[in-house]
């Protein structure tokens, strides 16, 4: 009768303090007290802190690394975009001497921002100083060059109404700088593809007047694009009442398969459209895969973070041996204990997720103040934009990717807390009370 009843009857301390309920004020009590570092259990202390560290520094590496990547992206696709065209009408059986006519049927169409005819080829230009350097000439017309935001809009030294005059172009800061051009001189453009002689094909060689410089933050496009009349471009191409593409923008540029059947129509003619997925599928393709194998990199880190944190959850098991076996005859359950040292793992995870996703969040908000600094402390640019595309570091947080970095930093915490805390629960009271 005695053994029913102390089996049936829950011991005392549960029913005061409620530690037969998951999670209760008890446990969580006991679980805070383990945490706290002690002086006669410094080494345990000093592997949480370890671990507190390993698990914050790792998620505000992944959080940084996965904005900056989509930072990059982003800015890669509205610079590219912001330039070229969504869709290209490209001509077929013959070429496109009736530009005119098909543009204004094409920039009727629903959802059509711009349509823009091209004339455009290589040559090499030559300014006051360097060697000379292998250009895009691209000729568009007056009023769609001032539809080109992206570059219009972003006019350093001269001005659009010179540009419009007709009788010069427009180059990028970089290019200038590399010349050593300013408004006013005089740019030289060789093509090869120049008059036909009887001594063969000469090249051709013209000075335009330089009456813009325009900066995209594009190193590429700032060193390599001139921009010039549509007329001029015809004449200087040996393409006289033709163009060689024509560029189609819209509004939603994720949506332009549902453009090319109706731009085909409006053509009423022979054309082949393409759109920007298709001419830049190789690149954004290898920025997703960079993407990725980064993301599963840095998971790595945090993941040897999270082993820290079984490493000092064992060590607490073993300095706690005597408290937990007089918990157990107290009347704790064994997954009483479990709990409290899953508590006592999470506790680690949760407050190194949180300040690592504060410290990547800070540093993402002011990345472009942590570059100028970081070039000031070396006396050099530090990103090099002739490198990396953009002049300065990108960082878009994406809200969707930084919620899976910090469920999965918990969950792997969750996970790494689970083993010690079985061990702690499966501890034999009376073994480890025997030599006390």
């Amino acid at each position: 009768m005695v053994a029913a009843t102390e089996t049936e009857t829950p011991p005392a301390n549960d029913r005061r303090d409620g530690s037969a309920r998951p999670f209760s004020a008890f446990e969580r009590l006991v679980a805070w007290r383990y945490l706290k570092p002690r002086r006669k259990e410094a080494s345990v202390s000093i592997v949480t802190i370890i671990s507190l560290v390993g698990v914050t520094l790792g998620v505000a590496a992944l959080i940084i690394v996965m904005a900056v990547m989509n930072g990059f992206r982003a800015e890669l696709l509205d610079r590219i975009l912001g330039l070229n065209g969504h869709l290209v009408i490209s001509p077929i059986e013959r070429s496109l001497d009736d530009y005119e006519a098909v543009a204004g049927r094409v920039a009727k169409l629903p959802g059509v921002e711009m349509v823009m005819p091209i004339v455009e080829g290589q040559a090499l230009a030559t300014g006051n100083v360097g060697a000379g350097a292998g250009v895009l000439v691209r000729g568009v017309r007056g009023e769609d060059f001032v539809e080109l935001k992206s570059i219009s809009g972003n006019i350093k030294e001269g001005s659009v109404e010179a540009y419009l005059t007709g009788d010069g172009v427009a180059i990028g800061s970089r290019m200038a700088l590399d010349l050593g051009l300013v408004i006013g001189d005089r740019i030289k453009v060789i093509s090869p593809e120049g008059d036909v002689t009887p001594f063969g094909t000469t090249p051709r060689v013209k000075s335009y007047p330089v009456r813009a410089i325009f900066e995209m933050g594009m190193s590429e496009y700032d060193r390599s694009i001139i921009f010039m009349p549509l007329e001029e471009a015809q004449l200087y191409f040996n393409q006289e009442g033709e163009a060689q593409v024509i560029e189609v923008f819209v509004d939603d540029p994720d949506a332009v398969d549902a453009f090319q059947v109706a731009i085909e129509k409006a053509a009423e003619r022979p054309i082949f459209v393409s759109d920007w997925r298709q001419r830049n599928q190789a690149f954004f393709s290898a920025l997703i895969i960079e993407r990725n194998a980064m993301f599963l990199i840095l998971s790595i880190v945090v993941l040897v973070a999270s082993l820290n944190i079984i490493s000092s959850l064992i060590m607490m098991v073993k300095e706690k041996a005597r408290g937990v076996a007089i918990l157990r005859t107290m009347g704790a359950t064994q997954a009483s204990v479990m709990r409290i040292f899953i508590m006592a793992g999470i506790g680690v995870g949760f407050v190194g997720t949180a300040a690592g996703f504060l410290l990547g969040l800070l540093i993402c908000l002011n990345i472009r103040s942590i570059q100028r600094l970081m070039n000031w402390m070396a006396g050099a640019d530090v990103w090099d934009p002739t490198i990396r595309f953009l002049s300065e570091i990108p960082a878009r947080i994406n809200p969707y990717e930084t919620f899976a970095v910090v469920v999965l930093s918990l969950s792997l915490s969750l996970l790494a807390a689970i083993l010690p805390a079985w061990r702690a629960a499966k501890l034999d009271p009376v073994e480890a009370l025997r030599y006390e």
